[in-house]
This record gives structure tokens, C-alpha cells and sequence, in this order.
């Protein structure tokens, strides 16, 4: 199944972004197009699965053929076709994998199924190659949790969130605040510019699980802002989101500091769209370098942090060379998620 280039043409369209690439062994990147939605979900405040299933059946082809122009090669060229199975939004994960399944069938190449979080991982292995044992703390939209892997696609959660993802924290604190969707980015610059006088509770840092919890943080966000509007208090807005994302931060960045000294790893790498947080990157480079100082710390270049199809190009590699391959029954799941980590 090898062909001189090992090029996999990826798919993506777990949620709201329809992206195509073409990679090259795994971590060579000769294209990765991405068609935001961002535009016309911001007016509900949040992603529509219906309208992000519309756009990316409107988007996907056009997509295709701009990967493929942009990285110079035919389907002649190309070793496999992989695409996001999941997790995601059903309808939006359907029409990805149908594209790909038609895509495999008509120019006869191996169908390669890709955990959307693995990509998020991988998308580190384009910047510079994974180094095992690994952690990986993936922080997205819908998503939390530290990641161990002792080998090339061996994923096992160690921790996770049991409420609201990081992501999603951010995204209601932002409506509260009055910012348009989302609002994670301009949360982190309001950040910059307040001062952590708020003191937000830190949920379950001392605890003896590598778990987390963000609604309790949520909650008392929100009834601070809401027992100052019914008293007429002013609250400083930048001082709100500096106190909030102190909160996310301290949590995050002192239980996957915890777990990486306990698992004794090489490497730590960030995953996943809030990796793009400036705050939270330059707090963990911080953190590791004082504190790791043999742990190899990998963050992927904001480019890479949101939903996009190199990494999930990247991933589909390790089992391109394994030859671990899907028939055309391939179908989404919404719910797909790793493994739980079993110390037995």
C-alpha cells in the first residue's frame, strides 16, 4: 500500500469548519484549506448543527479541489483518503465521511477513519516529531482532558472534565459578558489587560484525580455579574475575565504538571482550540521550564490549534503504515472517545 510520496488526502467537518490536506509521510504539510462558518453561526451565539451540516455539504468539493490544486498532485498521486469519524455533530460528520468514502471508492485508495482528538494531538507531530511516553493536555470547545500515550496511536484519558469542557466555560462566560461568539479569544486579550481580583474558585485542584470541573467556576461567574446588575454595581470587565481565566489556568496547568511528574514522561504536548489561549500557553512554558526541566514541551502554532484537516492527515498516518483500514459501511459517531487509563 506505499506509494513513493505516502500522500493522504484528510477530511474534516466535525463541527464548523470544512477543511481538506494533503500530507505527506505523516508530519509534511503541502496543504490545508479551511472554510470558516464562524460568520454565520456568531448571530445565535453558538454553532447551529443544521447550518454547519448545510455548509459543509456546500463547501466540501470546492474544498477538495483547492487542497489538491494547492499541493500540485492528482488522485493518481495520492496513497489513502481519511477523514473524522468522530467526535462531533452527527450531521456534520456525515457529510465528511461521505466525501471520503466516494473519494476512496472512485480512484480505488484504502479509507483511513481519524478520532478527531487524535488529530488535535498530532497536529504537534507537523511542528516536530513525538517523543513517548507523552501527555497531552487537549483543552477545546467540547473537550478536556490529559491524554497518556506510550506509544505511536496508543491514547488512554488519565483525566477528564466532568462538566463543561474548558472551551465551552469560556464560550457562556463570553455571552454573559456581552462578546460576540466565540468568546474565548477576546476573553484572553481582556485578560491581558485586568488583574486577577476576583478570585474565582478553583475546582477540585487538590484532589487526588487528574479530573476537572468548570461549571462550579461558571456558576460563580455568572452570579457575580448578575448580583452586581440587580444592585447596580459596576464590575470591572477585564478584571472578570482576568480572574476567570486565572481560575481555568491554575487548574489546568497544576494537574497536568502533577500527572507529568507522576507518569514520568518525555514529552508534553498542548491540543486542541483553546491551546491557542495566549495566557494558558505562556503560563504552562512557564511552568515546565521551571519545573520539568528533562520534559520536552510541544505546542502546535496557532494555526493548527483549531479544527483543521493536516492533523488529521498527520494522524491518519500511523494507521496508513499499520494498514488498519475502514470498509464503506464507515459511519459517524458523534461520541466517539479514547480509551480510560486502567493502572492494573
Amino acid at each position: 500500500m506505499e506509494s513513493k510520496r505516502n500522500l493522504i488526502l484528510a477530511i474534516e467537518t466535525s463541527c464548523d469548519e470544512t477543511s481538506v490536506a494533503i500530507v505527506q509521510d505523516g508530519h509534511l504539510l503541502l496543504s490545508n484549506i479551511i472554510a470558516s462558518q464562524i460568520k454565520s453561526h456568531m448571530r445565535f451565539g453558538g454553532v447551529v448543527p443544521e447550518i454547519a451540516s448545510r455548509h459543509h455539504v456546500e463547501q466540501i468539493t470546492q474544498c477538495i479541489e483547492e487542497a489538491m490544486i494547492e499541493a500540485e498532485v492528482t488522485y493518481s498521486d495520492l496513497a489513502a483518503i481519511a477523514v473524522t469519524n468522530g467526535p462531533g455533530l452527527v450531521g456534520a460528520l456525515l457529510i465528511g465521511v461521505n466525501a471520503a468514502k466516494v473519494l476512496a471508492f472512485a480512484h480505488n485508495l484504502p479509507l483511513i477513519a481519524v478520532n478527531h482528538m487524535a488529530g488535535h494531538i498530532y497536529a504537534n507531530q507537523l511542528v516536530q516529531p513525538l517523543i513517548f511516553p507523552l501527555l497531552a493536555l487537549v483543552v477545546s470547545g467540547g473537550h478536556t482532558e490529559l491524554v497518556y500515550m506510550q506509544e505511536d496511536g496508543d491514547f488512554k484519558i488519565i483525566g477528564e472534565t466532568r462538566d463543561d469542557a474548558a472551551g465551552e466555560a469560556y464560550d457562556k462566560v463570553g455571552r454573559v459578558l456581552g462578546l460576540p461568539y466565540p468568546g474565548g479569544k477576546r476573553i484572553d486579550e481582556m485578560a491581558h489587560e485586568g488583574q486577577d481580583t476576583y478570585h474565582f474558585p478553583r475546582a477540585m485542584l487538590k484532589d487526588d484525580t487528574y479530573d476537572f470541573s468548570f461549571s462550579g467556576l461558571k456558576s460563580s461567574f455568572i452570579n457575580m455579574v448578575h448580583n452586581a446588575e440587580q444592585k447596580g454595581e459596576q464590575l470591572n470587565p477585564e478584571n472578570l475575565a482576568a480572574s476567570f481565566q486565572a481560575s481555568v489556568i491554575d487548574v489546568l496547568v497544576s494537574k497536568t504538571l502533577r500527572a507529568a511528574r507522576e507518569l514520568e514522561i518525555k514529552q508534553l504536548v498542548m491540543a486542541g482550540g483553546v491551546a491557542a489561549n495566549k495566557g494558558l500557553r505562556s503560563a504552562l512554558t512557564k511552568a515546565v521550564k521551571e519545573e520539568l526541566t528533562d520534559v520536552a514541551l510541544l505546542i502546535p502554532p496557532l494555526a493548527l490549534c483549531g479544527d483543521n484537516a493536516a492533523m488529521i492527515g498527520a494522524a491518519a498516518y500511523i494507521k496508513f503504515k499499520r494498514e488498519e483500514f475502514s470498509g464503506y459501511d464507515l459511519n459517524a459517531q458523534p461520541g466517539l472517545s479514547f480509551d480510560h487509563y486502567d493502572e492494573s
